[in-house]
């Protein structure tokens, strides 16, 4: 069975290329809903609060296509937007954001193709999340068609910041006043530090939960 990307398929309607990105978001959402029932039936623990996707609207990339000055074209939607199919995956800690990345890497049949680690290098906004840019085979009658899976992990505080930011920074169409972008990076540095206490305070519960029963 022939194997192309969505660009080389010569895609000739916008239903046609949505309808591959919905089948791709069914796909890395089925792979990451049995990862995180693996997780739960070994080690008896769930790293995923919630999990939600979304397709990229037709004006939020022709928006995007014009801010990098390129002509909005279906060819260009494929090759220069990568995350028109979002999967946001939201954990409980940091540490589970990791745990998360390392084992969708290990996915046989995904291909990573970039990642973006928003958490040890925040935007200069104070953004903080981890990105991985997948590629996913998407298996038609008559071929197979790799297909792109924008992929954000985040933990709970995360997610509320950056939910937050990007309602604020609407309103003002991106140009928000500097006291109010001032005071979003200091929320972000307070979401960092409660982020690091609550991991801090999830392993000493763990330590304690493991001393207690070694002494039953």
């Amino acid at each position: 069975m022939e194997t192309t990307t969505i660009l080389e398929d010569n895609v000739d309607s916008w239903e046609t290329l949505i309808f591959l990105y919905n089948s791709a978001l069914k796909e890395v959402g089925t792979k990451l809903e049995i990862l995180n029932d693996e997780f739960v039936h070994v080690h008896k623990y769930n790293p995923i609060e919630y999990i939600k996707s979304r397709i990229k609207s037709p004006e939020s990339i022709c928006k995007k296509l014009k801010r990098n000055g390129h002509d909005t074209s279906l060819d260009n939607m494929v090759q220069y937007v990568n995350d028109i199919a979002g999967i946001r995956i939201v954990c409980s800690f940091t540490s589970d954001i990791y745990r998360m990345a390392e084992m969708i890497g290990k996915q046989n049949d995904l291909t990573v193709l970039s990642v973006k680690d928003y958490i040890k290098h925040p935007k200069q906004s104070g953004y903080k999340s981890y990105h991985m840019l997948v590629s996913v085979p998407i298996f038609l009658s008559d071929r197979v068609v790799e297909t792109k899976v924008e992929i954000q992990i985040r933990t709970i505080a995360m997610d509320f910041w950056a939910s937050l930011e990007h309602k604020i920074y609407y309103k003002f169409e991106g140009h928000a006043p500097e006291y109010i972008s001032r005071d979003l990076r200091e929320c972000s540095d307070i979401v960092s530090m409660m982020d690091a206490k609550m991991l801090q305070l999830n392993e000493a519960i763990l330590k304690a939960k493991q001393e207690q029963s070694e002494q039953e």
